[in-house]
């Protein structure tokens, strides 16, 4: 056991400023990802995310004036 704490260990002193950026952007990120999965997976939020499903490849929810534009 005592060669997987020396493997793990960290030396929090010797951190630099960029360390730490680094360190707090992962463990955010992480904690990000996962309250998206979260969301994303609990079943009471699949009709809200079914009914945004086509979204990206529908371009009926875009004005008119834009229509007109992308014909010119």
């Amino acid at each position: 056991m005592n060669n997987l704490r020396d493997y793990f260990h960290t030396d929090w002193g010797a951190m630099t400023v960029p360390d730490w950026v680094g360190l707090v952007m992962t463990v955010t990120v992480f904690l990000i990802m996962i309250a998206l999965y979260a969301y994303v997976f609990h079943p009471s939020n699949k009709d809200k995310l079914e009914a945004q499903r086509y979204i990206p490849t529908d371009d009926d929810h875009l004005g008119a004036e834009v229509k007109n534009e992308r014909a010119k």
